[in-house]
Formats: C-alpha cells, structure tokens, sequence
C-alpha cells in the first residue's frame, strides 16, 4: 500500500508472561501416584474487535479480581491479568487467557491520581499499560530542569505501579492543519462520516474546531460548520454538513481505493489500527495503552487511546480504524513518520455517545 509504514515496535505478545502449570513433585498416597494437574484449555481464535468485547464482559464480571487485559496480535487472543488464582478458571473458561500480576486497577488508578495531582507537568503523558502492569509516564524533550527532577520523584515514590519513559519529541496537536479540511486557522483531517437525527455530519479533532468553524474541502469549495467542540478536556468536534449529498461511510486509503466503515469499536491494547490523514495518508501499527491523559501546553486531555503509529501536523483529526470499524479520531503526539513517534487518539465512541451521532 503507498505510504504505509508498518511499526514493529512493539507487539506486546504475552505468550512469555503467562504463568505454566508445572508439576511440582509427585505425591504417594496409598501406593498411588496423585493425578497430574489438568493443562490450561486453548484461548479461542479471536479478532481484536471480538477480543476487546470478550475483555469488556470478563472485566466488568471479574470485578476487582481482574486488572486489565490486552490482545495478543500474535496468537490472535485476549489476555486477561488477574490478581488470585481463583478468577483463572474463569477466565479460562471464556476462552481467554489468564496471566496473575501484582498491581491492581485499584491501585494503578491511585497512582494515576497522585500523577495528576503532584504531576501535571506541560509536555507529560500517562497512560495504563496492562501489559507491564504499570503506568507509563513519558515526558518529552521540552520536560527538563527542575520539572524533570519533580517528575522523577514523584514516578520514584509510586514504586513498582509506574515508569517513567523520555519522548524524543514534543507533544502537541496536530493542526498545522481521512481527506483534507481547513480554514482560516489551519488545516486538519476529516475523521469520520456520522448521521445525527438523519442529517449528514462529520467527526474530526476537537483541537481543530477550537481553532476553525468554517470548513472547506481540499478544493477550497465550503463544505460545512461546527455544531459542537469539546477541546480541552476531550478532544472531538461535530461539523454538520452544508449540502445535503452522497456522504459515505468509508476512509480514503490514498491508492485509490477505500476502507468501508460499518460501526465503531472500543481500543484493545495490542489491537493492530491503520491511521489515515491528510499530510501523511496511511500509516499502520499498534495500541499501546488505553485512557492515556497527555499535558498539551494548550491543555489537558483524558481518556485517549495511545499507540506507535506515527503522524504529523496537519494529520489531526484524521481516522484511526480497524478493518471496518471506526476507532479513534487524531489527537496530538510526538515525532514524525520519518523517525516515528508516539500518538493519542480521541475513542470514536466516546465521541457518539456525547454528541447522540451513529456511524453512517
């Protein structure tokens, strides 16, 4: 495919962190040797979309036995971490796969507080990684000094439930400007196409229609204006659109062809997404955590989906997506798609539900 970048930077494969039952010893009672340990069931063969639904029931029944799980790209499965050996058969018996860790969602969510009240630094994201069972805290490079110092100290004393990681980069939206879309305040990208109340709208960056509420296409012809824009806090915008036309629900894949959207789906971490945008069109690679809160220097949002695939200015807004679902909507990040870098997305469902628009 043109343009596509592949990021093998992590393919957060759980095969190696998942206890093995192995016998121990072999115990006589009666002159007869005990039974051996009955071996794990085989995880089902799933799509990261059926996993991300799998993981949302075992959690949400789990309770707080449950701390997280991710899907393994590589054996096409859910894994689910828990904190006692009694939540493994239930996980096992719904065809996931069960991994015992320490940190709890309790406690990783306690040290998402203290980073938020002692930690708010400019230029700082955090971001829950089940996959290490901590919280990741990146700083990019204008984190330096005396707030690189506070940092530290404050991601020391959290102990083993957060780490801290350097971006080579600066976190910033991405509006130095899907297809292209602009205004008089820059350029964005064109998310995806959504109906509300059977009228023809379209999701894109909030950050964008904070700065724009006029929109045209790429030829310069208007093509629609803001209904609603949440930017900081969250960051998605409603642009209703002028002309009551064929908007169909699909991505442009810049070879000439298009990704077909039917529904929108919840970030799995581990998920495999394709990204496309205006200034860099399409690029693919992976969730690396969900619920990520990034420092912008224009402000603070929450509940983002983080991921290695790369982007740039004029990217934001743009559709992030998992063959045929829409799953997120191009928020900001470092680095470029020469050198790579990290990326935050808006969840496309987070961004119906608030605004009462359906994918269409």
């Amino acid at each position: 495919m043109k343009h596509r970048r592949i990021s093998g930077r992590r393919a957060a494969v759980a095969g190696a962190g998942v206890a093995a039952l192995v016998a121990a010893g072999v115990t006589l009672q009666n002159a007869n040797a005990s039974e051996p340990a009955k071996p794990a069931p085989e995880p089902r063969i799933l799509s990261a979309p059926a996993a991300g639904n799998l993981a949302s029931t075992l959690l949400k029944s789990l309770g707080t036995d449950a701390a997280g799980g991710y899907y393994d790209a590589q054996a096409k499965s859910l894994v689910v971490n828990v904190l006692d050996e009694g939540a493994v058969k239930t996980v096992e018996a719904a065809g996931a796969r069960a991994r015992l860790v320490t940190n709890s969602l309790a406690a990783l969510d306690g040290a998402r507080t203290t980073l938020k009240k002692d930690a708010s630094i400019a230029g700082t994201s955090w971001a829950t990684d089940p996959v290490s069972d901590k919280v990741v805290v990146t700083a990019d490079k204008t984190v330096s000094g005396a707030k690189w110092a506070k940092l530290s100290k404050v991601v020391d004393g959290l102990g083993g439930k957060a780490e801290l990681r350097r971006s080579k980069g600066e976190f910033k939206p991405f509006i130095a400007g899907g297809d292209a879309i602009g205004g008089s305040g820059g350029r964005c990208s064109l998310g995806f196409n959504v109906v509300k109340d059977g009228q023809p709208y379209f999701l894109t960056a909030g950050h964008c229609t904070a700065a724009i509420s006029t929109w045209s296409d790429a030829a310069g012809k208007e093509i629609g204006q803001n209904a609603q824009s949440h930017f900081p806090g969250t960051d998605f915008g409603l642009v209703k659109y002028t002309a009551q036309a064929d908007h169909p629900s699909e991505v442009d894949l810049y070879n000439g062809s298009t990704q077909k959207i039917t529904g929108a789906a919840e970030a799995t971490v581990g998920m495999k997404v394709t990204r496309s945008g205006s200034t860099t069109h399409v690029h693919d690679g992976t969730v690396t955590g969900l619920n990520a809160t990034v420092n912008y220097q224009e402000g603070t949002v929450g509940g983002l989906i983080q991921t290695d695939v790369c982007a740039e200015p004029g990217d934001s807004g743009g559709s992030l997506f998992s063959g045929s679902n829409a799953i997120g909507l191009t928020s900001g990040g470092s680095g470029d798609c020469t050198s790579g870098g990290e990326t935050f997305f808006q969840p496309v469902t987070a961004a119906l539900s608030a605004t009462g628009a359906k994918i269409g």
